[in-house]
């Protein structure tokens, strides 16, 4: 007898939230033949509120990753959150796995719905895409988050042996897990106190694995070979919005000093937030934390406002 499925079933409890917070579900042609886009907007959007884009990383689709935060920011915000291409209900059927081209499809999506300018969050996989939005968008993008992206990494780091995983395909196999085992290998990557999914049965651990991670798991795969392809930090272009990076001590995915690396990159228009005893799922590890950084950073006006203690602490 097949168990319960309790994913199924928390999907639909974070699908509520998210209409319970004002938004609808929408999908959006881009009218070229090939893609479309899943995105969360606003039922009724309010003219004199800012706009805000949530960019999720790699995993559960969008709705389980800003599950905590969505209530945080609809009050002040009028929020889109997009699927990334192979997530959700966002696909496409051209070749390109660049996170340029999400960006430039994200970017068509909020054009099509008439959004001019916006702030943006993006975590892990979604901040090397909100990266290359305030690059390629400048006039765009207002203010700009980056959680847990190593937009400075370099292909040569794979190979000097900078990260626990260091083989791309094992990395991916972890990253888009499709047995118990390597769900089991993503948890303990993420977490800085990984919840005991020994004591779970296999059966709820697989459950998961079909909601979450059974879709697009060949092209999901190609979106993260394609991050360090050729990739050198010269030829990273600085974003000159003002920004915030909140990384967790902790982060064995992508280790701190690729924060202290960006912050440096950024210079002063850049602050950084280290979220003590926290992994790479800080929105999930250390919810209360992460979201008070954000709302912080995001609804003071003035960057002075924000307390210089957010530099190098939580």
């Amino acid at each position: 007898m097949p168990c319960f499925s309790f994913a199924e079933s928390k999907n639909s409890c974070f699908r509520s939230n998210f209409i319970r917070a004002g938004l609808r579900s929408t999908l959006t042609d881009l009218k070229d033949g090939a893609t479309t886009m899943h995105c969360w907007l606003p039922k009724s959007p309010n003219p004199s509120k800012p706009n805000l884009l949530l960019l999720h990383g790699l995993g559960p689709n969008a709705t389980w990753q800003f599950a905590d935060l969505i209530r945080h920011v609809t009050p002040h915000f009028n929020v889109y959150v997009p699927d990334l291409l192979f997530f959700g209900d966002s696909s496409t059927t051209l070749p390109d796995r660049s996170e340029s081209f999400q960006a430039e499809c994200v970017m068509r999506v909020l054009e099509a719905h008439s959004v001019r300018a916006f702030s943006l969050v993006g975590l892990s996989y979604g901040g090397f895409v909100g990266y290359r939005l305030a690059a390629q968008y400048r006039e765009a993008v207002e203010r700009v988050v980056i959680c847990c992206a190593a937009v400075c990494m370099e292909e040569k780091d794979l190979r000097e042996g900078v990260f626990t995983v260091s083989d791309l395909d094992e990395a991916a196999s972890i990253l888009v897990p499709q047995t118990p085992s390597k769900l089991r290998e993503l948890v303990k990557h993420t977490f800085f106190r990984p919840p005991p999914l020994g004591f779970l049965p296999s059966c709820l651990l697989r459950d998961f694995i079909e909601a979450v991670f059974k879709d697009f798991v060949q092209e999901k795969k190609e979106l993260i070979l394609a991050i360090p392809e050729n990739r050198k930090l010269s030829d990273l272009p600085k974003i000159h919005q003002p920004t915030l990076i909140i990384w967790g001590e902790h982060d064995h995915l992508f280790p701190l000093q690729y924060a202290y690396k960006l912050k440096m990159h950024l210079g002063d228009n850049a602050q950084l937030a280290i979220i003590k005893n926290a992994g790479h799922a800080i929105n999930a590890e250390k919810s209360k934390e992460f979201n008070k950084q954000i709302k912080s950073f995001l609804t003071n006006v003035k960057r002075s406002q924000i307390s210089p203690s957010a530099n190098n602490s939580c």
